[in-house]
């Protein structure tokens, strides 16, 4: 859904339980002193008690709790971030990967180049809250992760989510959901499935709206695998993805599941979907299942973050294939593979060095640099290694590494895209090609057309060019499988990021 949705499309998703529109705005019904996905399966408020906000964190400041039976503060995120490169879209990025949590405000601002009551006016004029509330909301959907997955003590999650305290955490939680901590985690549902514990890790439901070609993303991810820090396992359609993540306090290993899920409703750490299937079937979403396993609950917000990004959980495949369903060329390429994604990367700064070295030779960093795990887990045994430990090389991988290192080149979720591929293109050895790989892949952006393809990457298909370049690289794959919407399509593969 492009561009501004006005009160009237947005009365007629909510009356028609639209999934499509989840996350990509919020009501509130004056009425009950509740909010609302506008998929929530409840009954149709009258029009004239609904009020609609941009973020969770609006409503919730305006003084509404979060619906229990739709669970809105769980839905996918708005493609909008990931689009925009002004400082909001910018800011909401940081907000997401933990910046505010650990750096506060300032270090936000700091990161942005805007005073702090700059970001804090920019943000509540257009998004109807502050960084700080923003934040808060996300503490709030952490909390009630760990509450509703986990049997840690509350006192070890008020922490663990980023509270400063216990008192503020349980607050926080009663303004939000109206019930308390303990309420809250007696009032999660039971799928049978076993809640976490220090061996398990921590289950997850990584929601995401519309079609979603997840053969093509593990098909991509399998060709581009180092040894020891990841791997691919099973059979197609049923295969798992696992990686060791480097993260802000500590490590942790993550594993996900390929099939995709059919249930009909769900909550976890990215969020319940709804979905459907068949002939004939409206597919409302669905969810990639996932299980984390962390050495410092705290890194929790910033791990589920990096996988969305890497699976590009937060597109929104309707706006994509609309806009490149009308063109000669990909029309037909869109109708065998709807939803196929534009994976990013858990880790910018690793895919920076991986995109100029190409497969083997980060497998060749990762056994002389790479740090060992404390207890290997199967075939992963090391994280890949930071800038800081790369500096020492010589070369272009040096000069990457060491602008990595001191700041000069900065990669994070709140990146300048323009400016990162700018003073990517200043370091040497570093060409044009693989600087758009990495603004592609590292910093996800959805529009990127990198020079030196088969088939030029044509300006009429702005602002998806980067989804545009993915469906002319699964048509030239003769590996590649049409399918149905919820099927599988295929990426290429190589030696490098692709």
């Amino acid at each position: 859904m492009e561009g501004v949705i006005d009160e009237e499309t947005r009365y007629e998703a909510v009356r028609s339980r639209d999934a499509r529109f989840d996350g990509e705005f919020f009501f509130a019904v004056e009425t009950t002193g509740i909010y609302c996905r506008p998929s929530c399966p409840a009954v149709t408020p009258k029009r004239q008690n609904v009020r609609y906000y941009t973020t969770a964190a609006a409503a919730q400041t305006s003084g509404y709790r979060a619906c229990r039976r739709c669970r809105p503060d769980a839905v996918p995120g708005s493609a909008e971030w990931n689009v925009r490169a002004d400082v909001v879209g910018r800011a909401m990025r940081m907000i997401g990967d933990g910046v505010v949590d650990r750096e506060g405000v300032p270090g936000l601002a700091v990161r942005l180049g805007y005073s702090a009551r700059q970001v804090q006016r920019q943000l509540t004029a257009e998004l109807g809250a502050g960084p700080v509330a923003l934040a808060r909301a996300q503490r709030a959907h952490t909390a009630r992760v760990l509450l509703q997955t986990t049997d840690l003590p509350i006192t070890e999650i008020a922490f663990a989510a980023g509270f400063a305290s216990v008192r503020q955490f349980n607050d926080t939680i009663k303004a939000v959901y109206a019930l308390t901590p303990t309420a809250l985690r007696a009032a999660a549902p039971r799928r049978g499935a076993a809640r976490a514990t220090p061996t398990a890790g921590i289950p997850l439901r990584l929601a995401h709206r519309g079609p979603y070609q997840a053969a093509a993303v593990f098909d991509l991810l399998a060709a581009e695998a180092v040894h020891g820090i990841e791997e691919v396992t099973g059979e197609r359609a049923a295969r798992t993805y696992r990686r060791t993540l480097r993260l802000p306090y500590g490590t942790g290993i993550v594993a996900v599941e390929e099939a995709r899920s059919t249930a009909a409703a769900g909550g976890g750490g990215g969020g319940g979907a709804e979905g459907a299937s068949g002939p004939g079937a409206v597919h409302r979403g669905g969810w990639l299942d996932a299980r984390l396993h962390l050495t410092d609950l705290r890194d929790l917000t910033t791990a589920v973050q990096r996988l969305r990004r890497l699976f590009d959980l937060d597109a929104d495949p309707y706006a994509v294939d609309e806009r490149l369903g009308g063109d000669p060329r990909l029309g037909p390429l869109v109708a065998a593979r709807p939803g196929l994604r534009s994976p990013g990367a858990a880790d910018p700064e690793e895919f920076a060095v991986r995109a100029l070295v190409g497969r083997a030779g980060a497998e060749r960093l990762v056994e002389r640099h790479g740090k060992a795990l404390d207890a290997a887990c199967g075939r992963l045994t090391h994280l890949f290694p930071a800038p800081a430990e790369l500096a020492v090389e010589r070369g272009p991988l040096g000069a990457l590494a060491t602008a990595l290192a001191d700041g000069a080149l900065r990669l994070d979720a709140g990146a300048d895209r323009d400016d990162a591929e700018a003073a990517l293109l200043t370091l040497p050895g570093l060409d044009a090609r693989t600087a758009a790989l990495i603004r592609m892949r590292a910093l996800g952006d959805p529009d990127v057309a990198p020079p030196g393809e088969p088939e030029p990457i044509l300006d009429a298909w702005r602002p998806w060019r980067s989804y545009a370049l993915r469906h002319l690289r699964a048509d030239r794959d003769p590996t590649a499988r049409r399918a149905p919407s919820c099927g599988s399509g295929a990426d290429g593969s190589g030696s490098a990021p692709r």
